[in-house]
C-alpha cells in the first residue's frame, strides 16, 4: 500500500522539554536542533550575518512566522572528498537540499516535517567512497544519491510538566538513538564511526512510534518501535502487513535536561527483525556512550558497541575522542575508532580530524581528514587517507 509523498500520520521521535526549542532527546541532527542556531549554552560571537544581510526581508518574514509558532529553514549542504586508495574512483562529491520545520499547533502538541533531496555530482557518493576504496567504512554519512525523501513527518505530544514525550509519524531513529553532542553528520564528524554507533543496524526513515520519560531530575528512558524495512523515497504502511520491526530501549543519565546531549551517559539495547523477503538477517546488540561538556568548551567522549548479526556495519566497535566548541560556534573534533566486522579477519582503525568554521549562523565550512589503517576489504594497502570539505548554507 503506497502513499503520496506528503501522506500524513507516519512515525515517531521524541524530545523532552516544555518548549519547542528545548534540546531534549531529539539530538544535534534533529529538526529542533537545526532550527536553533548556536549550541544553546554559550554566547555566540559570529564573524558575519551572511546570508541574512543580503535578504533581510526574507528573514524578517521568517521571524514573523516564528512569532505565529511556525518555524522553518531551507538549507543546502555540499561535500567533496578525495581518497588515496589504490582501488575505486578516488573522488566523490554530492549534496543535500533540505526543507524542514515545525508548527506548534497547540500548547503541548507540534507537527515536525523534513523533506530532503540527496544527490551526487559524480560516479560515487561520498557515503560510499571508503567502501569503493576497500575500507569497511562510511566516510560521508548521509551524503548518498537516494534522491527525494520524506524523512520527518510526525506529531509530538508533551506532558505539561515536561515529564514525558510521545511522538508518532515519519521518523529518523538516528535523531534520538545513541546520541551525543558530536553525532550530527551535517555539522560534526563525517565518518559513521563517530556518528550513530556503527554496530547499530538503524533502519531508514519510516513509520514508527517513540516515547521518552524523565526518571527523576537526572535519569531518563527512551523506547522506540519503527519499520525495519522503511524506504523514505516511497513511504508506505507495509509494516502492518510484513511486521518487520526495529526496537530500541535506552536508559541514560544527564546533569540536567537542558544539557541532555552535552552531559550524557547512557546504555542502548536494540533489536532488528530479519526481513520477510530474506534480504536482511536478524540483528541485535548493545551500545554504551559517555560524553561530558567541560567548561562549555571541551567534550571528551567514549563510545562502544557490539552486535550479534551480519546486518550492522561492525560487530564490535570502540570510539574515543574530544570535541572543541569555540565561542563563535566553531567546532573541532578528533576521534579514534577500532572496529571488527563479522566474517572478516583482522581489525580496522579509523581516525578523523575536522574543524567547522562558522562564518555565521547560516554559513559553515568544514574541512576534514580521515585516516583508515588496515582497510578490511583492501588487504593490499596498509592505509587510506581521505581529505574532504563540507559546506552548509541556511536560508
Amino acid at each position: 500500500m503506497r502513499f503520496s509523498f506528503l501522506a500524513p500520520f507516519f512515525l515517531a521521535t521524541l524530545s523532552f522539554g516544555t518548549s519547542t526549542n528545548a534540546q531534549g532527546l531529539g539530538g544535534p541532527s534533529s529538526v529542533q536542533a537545526d532550527l536553533t542556531p548556536g549550541d544553546g549554552l554559550t554566547d555566540p560571537q559570529y564573524r558575519s550575518d551572511f546570508p541574512k544581510n543580503i535578504a533581510p526581508s526574507w528573514f524578517a518574514w521568517k521571524d514573523q512566522l516564528g512569532e505565529q509558532r511556525f518555524k522553518f529553514n531551507i538549507d543546502y549542504l555540499s561535500i567533496g572528498q578525495s581518497s588515496t586508495s589504490n582501488m575505486g574512483e578516488g573522488h566523490a562529491s554530492g549534496g543535500i537540499a533540505r526543507l524542514y520545520g515545525s508548527w506548534q499547533a497547540t500548547e503541548l502538541g507540534s507537527l515536525t516535517f523534513k523533506i530532503e533531496d540527496r544527490h551526487t555530482y559524480g560516479v560515487v557518493a561520498p557515503q560510499f567512497l571508503g567502501l569503493n576504496g576497500g575500507a569497511l567504512s562510511i566516510t560521508g554519512t548521509a551524503f548518498n544519491g537516494n534522491g527525494t525523501m520524506l524523512t520527518n513527518l510526525f506529531w509530538t505530544q508533551r506532558a505539561a510538566d515536561g515529564s514525558w514525550t510521545l511522538q508518532v509519524g515519519q521518523i529518523d531513529v538516528t535523531d534520538f538513538t545513541d546520541i551525543y553532542g558530536l553525532v550530527s553528520p551535517y555539522t560534526s564528524f563525517q565518518n559513521l564511526a563517530f556518528n550513530t554507533n556503527p554496530t547499530i543496524n538503524a533502519p531508514n526513515q519510516g513509520l514508527g512510534i517513540a516515547g521518552g520519560a524523565k526518571l527523576g531530575s537526572n535519569f531518563y528512558v527512551i523506547g522506540a518501535v519503527a519499520d525495519a524495512n522503511a524506504d523514505p523515497t516511497d513511504p508506505d504502511l507495509d509494516v502492518f502487513s510484513d511486521g518487520d520491526l526495529y526496537k530500541s530501549l535506552e536508559i541514560g543519565y544527564t546533569s540536567g535536561f537542558d544539557r541532555i546531549y552535552f552531559d550524557n551517559i547512557h546504555l542502548t539495547l536494540w533489536h532488528g527483525d530479519a526481513a520477510t523477503d530474506g534480504s536482511r538477517a536478524e540483528d541485535y546488540g548493545a551500545s554504551f556512550s559517555a560524553a561530558w561538556f567541560i567548561d562549555n568548551k571541551w567534550m571528551p567522549f567514549l563510545r562502544a558497541g557490539a552486535s550479534k548479526g551480519t546486518a550492522a556495519l561492525y560487530e564490535r566497535s570502540v570510539s574515543a575522542g574530544v570535541g572543541y566548541y569555540g565561542r563563535n560556534t566553531d567546532l573541532g573534533g578528533l576521534g579514534l575508532n577500532w572496529a571488527e566486522a563479522k566474517g572478516i579477519p583482522g581489525s580496522q582503525t579509523t581516525a578523523e580530524l575536522f574543524y567547522r568554521f562558522s562564518i555565521s549562523p547560516g554559513l559553515q565550512i568544514t574541512p576534514s581528514l580521515q585516516y583508515i589503517h588496515n582497510p578490511l576489504n583492501n588487504p593490499g594497502q596498509s592505509s587510506i587517507t581521505i581529505a574532504g570539505v563540507r559546506a552548509r548554507i541556511v536560508f
